[in-house]
């Protein structure tokens, strides 16, 4: 069928050149805009439903007498999505599940970030698709988001960082990709009706600041625009967005597209500068034409875009002719995906327990322990071809494990299971609902009694999932009341009998932990570590390597403690979920969100507020010990210089993640207490040894945006620099001076129709 393919569009090509008509790649791209129709441009613009790769998210119009091919876009972050079996070939086309995104951001790594881009982008091109729909790099700006596992940080700086070294490990291997949500996309219940109403400062140095980032140092293929408003226009829609602030001012050319069936207009969002359409409709191919008749859309406006997406083709594997071969190395990326897992878990607990010394014999509870969640739902899942859950990761290292359990819990999961998906609606939306956990079992305290005289450790997991659709509960944030039991009546049992209880958190976001993380020996947040998620917890807990993770959130003490948690659909129960709903029903955080917490988010907030958290952003324990040395911060170009020396002062192998805070001057534009301006991680430093770690920050970076003159200002004076081990453990701060202010002006844009009214 292949070859039957080629020597069709071979002669369909041979024709067209014949006719004299230009071709794509051949042809200068003047040229081929110029022959094609009105119809064919409009149809180029926006999506189809071929299907070229199964299970790809969307593909481009062809145009095949111009030699214009479809090119394939296919889901992400956590790996390439697409059908893993084919009808009629015994073939598989299985994709390797990567660690989710918060885990990669948790590495606080940006080499090995990029690192996993490129095994990712090697997938993506050997499966035949162009444009990788990733990253995702909104900002974790509550803790129920349901799409927080799909997204790095609550800090733009640690997001667009990460996202920058994804993108350049991706696009390595000749294929694109597409940061999203652009932007503002901070929940899912109606994502697709939602008003974002934001004040221009919390979106310029917060919402916009990471894809900034991302756009000047990765230069990503392609842009997705989100499903939301800000301030009562849809983003795919705003010219503001889309074209003044995203060209305009941080140069990006290359091509924008919309998230899937997003925003009500197509005309508005190609006037805006949203250039393709996905994945496209009948009518918005209507709209267009008719807003060209009647002369609100010009065709010079239409070309603008087509160029732009004849630019993206021509830059594809399918347009230089590529034959993948459906063949990526999977062993060498389940390698890369177990070794990458190891540096974002983060050991938030330890007395003394880890890591283990020898293979005892271990009970293991809870039913994640046998049933471990290797990523989100959703866009975001991926189709793997196994995952190893802790069970299987602890026999693999060489652990005895007691399996009289396993039988009941997986029969136990299998059943909840079914029950849960026979509760379901009848309508067609059942494959949208994330699945919950099961239930925790009930134990006697005879058995539990049995397993502490038996076993020489216990480990309990505990699981949380999350996906699109769907925002989390509070009830999803804190434990339940049977999982509280089994931990209270475990820790017990085994500290009876003199042993030890570890805790493993397999959890997509944010949970609540100051209430019950004294109780077990030790807590490991392993996150949801990908397809060799229960090997990579084994390799923490044995010491294979030190954990060298750190939070890219802060977890506090209480939901509510939040400030985002004002205004946030907590236990909104709408029925207002659904991709091709946009609803108004009158309802506070559902229809419209005000974020009225500005540009105190995450640890800005708590720092501002002076509240107690159970663990800050940025913290993370490590089997060793780092000291830090000799601060020293100069002038550097318009910017700073800033320099630490880290030791390592224990007895085993580990990295530190040296974190740069900024404090600016007193006076002038109210500033966050401190705000994190860059970081670096250590090579792995031996017992003794050190190594000099060097940031810099420019001045831009220093800045903050003043709404009265609409510009970015760093302000003259003194900036305390403070070298942290997270945002409340500084260990050294040095003086800076700034002599002179410095501004650079931005287009007044984006403006909410009222002033937010801050809390």
């Amino acid at each position: 069928m292949k070859k039957a393919l080629l020597i069709l569009s071979s002669a369909a090509l041979l024709a067209a050149c014949q006719s004299g008509n230009p071709q794509l790649g051949k042809s200068s791209l003047d040229k081929v805009l110029k022959a094609m129709t009105l119809e064919e441009k409009v149809h180029f613009l926006i999506g189809t439903s071929e299907t070229i790769v199964p299970g790809a998210a969307g593909t481009t119009y062809s145009i095949e007498r111009l030699g214009i091919p479809s090119i394939v876009l296919a889901d992400g972050p956590a790996g390439l999505r697409i059908e893993p079996v084919r009808e009629g070939d015994a073939n598989t086309y299985y994709c390797t599940h990567f660690p989710i995104a918060t885990l990669l951001a948790s590495t606080w790594n940006q080499e090995l970030v990029e690192q996993v881009g490129f095994a990712m982008g090697q997938e993506v091109h050997e499966y035949g698709a162009d444009v990788y729909l990733a990253p995702a790099l909104n900002i974790h700006r509550h803790p129920l988001n349901g799409r927080n596992f799909e997204y790095y940080s609550e800090d733009p700086v640690v997001a667009g960082k990460t996202a920058a070294a994804y993108v350049r490990g991706v696009q390595k291997n000749d294929v694109g990709t597409a940061i999203k949500h652009f932007a503002y996309n901070n929940q899912e219940t109606n994502r697709t009706g939602n008003d974002a109403v934001i004040s221009r400062r919390a979106q310029r140095e917060i919402y916009l600041k990471g894809f900034e980032i991302t756009v000047k140092e990765a230069e990503p293929w392609t842009v997705m625009t989100s499903y939301n408003k800000i301030n009562g226009t849809y983003t795919s829609q705003s010219y503001d967005l889309v074209t003044t602030v995203l060209r305009d001012e941080w140069s990006f050319k290359g091509a924008v597209m919309t998230d899937w069936f997003s925003g009500d207009d197509g005309a508005a969002q190609i006037a805006a500068g949203n250039d393709m359409l996905q994945p496209g409709t009948d009518l918005q191919y209507e709209q267009i034409m008719a807003a060209l008749k009647d002369g609100s859309l010009s065709e010079a406006q239409l070309d603008v875009c087509v160029r732009r997406c004849l630019e993206l083709v021509l830059r594809s594997p399918k347009a230089k002719g590529y034959a993948f071969g459906n063949n990526p190395d999977l062993v060498a990326h389940a390698a890369v995906t177990r070794q990458s897992a190891l540096e974002g878990m983060v050991l938030l607990e330890n007395k003394g327990v880890l890591p283990l010394k020898g293979a005892g014999k271990v009970a293991l509870f809870g039913c994640t322990s046998y049933d471990f969640i290797p990523g989100g739902t959703g866009s975001g899942n991926v189709n793997r071809a196994y995952t190893v859950s802790l069970l299987d990761g602890l026999k693999n290292a060489g652990f005895t494990v007691d399996e009289s359990k396993k039988d009941v819990y997986l029969k136990h999961i299998a059943d909840e299971l079914a029950a849960y998906k026979a509760s379901l609606p009848k309508d067609g939306s059942a494959d949208f609902y994330p699945v919950p956990r099961p239930s925790e079992l009930d134990l006697s305290a005879s058995e539990l009694a049995a397993s502490a005289r038996n076993n020489d450790l216990a480990i309990i997991t505990f699981g949380r999932n999350s996906g699109e659709f769907f925002d989390r509960t509070r009830a999803d944030f804190s434990l339940s009341d049977k999982e509280r039991k089994i931990l209270n009546d475990v820790t017990a049992a085994f500290h009876r009998a003199g042993k030890k209880v570890i805790v493993v958190l397999n959890v997509g976001g944010v949970i609540e932990t100051a209430s019950w993380k004294n109780i077990p020996d030790a807590v490991l947040l392993a996150w949801q570590a990908g397809q060799e998620g229960g090997n990579s917890v084994t390799d923490i807990l044995t010491g294979k390597q030190s954990p060298s993770g750190r939070l890219p959130m802060t977890f506090p003490v209480d939901l509510m403690d939040a400030g985002s948690s004002a205004n946030f659909p907590i236990d909104s129960d709408t029925g207002v979920y659904f991709t091709n709903r946009r609803v108004d029903i009158g309802q506070k955080d559902v229809d419209r969100t005000v974020y009225a917490e500005d540009i105190y988010v995450g640890y800005r907030w708590f720092d501002k507020k002076g509240l107690d958290v159970s663990y800050p952003f940025g913290f993370g324990l490590s089997y060793t010990t780092f000291e830090y040395s000799d601060p020293a911060v100069k002038a550097s170009g318009d910017g700073l210089e800033a320099s630490v020396k880290v030791t390592n002062t224990g007895n085993v192998a580990g990295k530190e993640v040296v974190q740069l805070y900024v404090s600016a001057p007193a006076g002038g534009l109210d500033k966050p207490v401190r705000e994190l301006k860059a970081y670096a991680k250590t090579r792995e430093l031996q017992p003794g040894q050190s190594e000099v770690v060097t940031m810099k920050v420019d001045a831009y970076s220093l800045a903050s945006f003043n709404e009265g003159s609409s510009a970015w200002e760093a302000a003259a004076g003194e900036y305390a620099i403070a070298f942290g081990a997270s945002s409340r453990d500084l260990r050294q701060t040095v003086p800076f001076t700034l002599a002179q202010g410095k501004s650079w002006p931005a287009h007044d844009v984006l403006a909410p129709k009222q002033p937010v009214q801050k809390l």
